[in-house]
């Protein structure tokens, strides 16, 4: 059984309600305008049967996709509201929103990896500039 002695639930209880009331609200809606469209005309009577059939369909196809997405979720850690990561002040961040405007610096060189191959080095052919034929 539980562990808890109160007998209060341990964390909060989802409610079925909302899940249940929004597929119907869907399966009344696709059955409602699949029953009248498929009328073919206004001299034709509607077609029950398929207005039935499409607002089930849509019912338990909306309840799966509540009932997955539902599963799915996830609440986030404590430790990602307490400032540190993405809410941190950009102001403290090296090149962030702190150095703009003060001061004026001449623009940097690209750093250079020793190991790449610059652009005019990409063409040698080792030393020997002889036309080739």
């Amino acid at each position: 059984m539980g562990n808890n002695a109160s007998g209060e639930p341990n964390g909060p209880r989802m409610s079925v309600k909302g899940p249940l009331i929004f597929s119907a609200a869907l399966g009344v809606i696709a059955g409602f305008c699949t029953m009248i469209f498929s009328t073919g005309g206004a001299e034709n009577q509607l077609r029950w049967d398929l207005g039935i059939t499409a607002a089930g369909i849509a019912f338990i196809a909306t309840l799966l996709v509540v009932a997955v997405l539902t599963m799915a979720g996830k609440d986030n850690p404590d430790h990602l509201s307490q400032g540190s990561g993405v809410n941190r002040s950009s102001a403290k961040i090296p090149g962030g929103a702190g150095s703009v405007g003060g001061t004026t610096r001449a623009p940097r060189e690209p750093q250079t990896d020793p190991d790449t191959i610059r652009d005019e080095d990409q063409n040698d052919d080792g030393g020997s500039h002889r036309p080739q034929v």
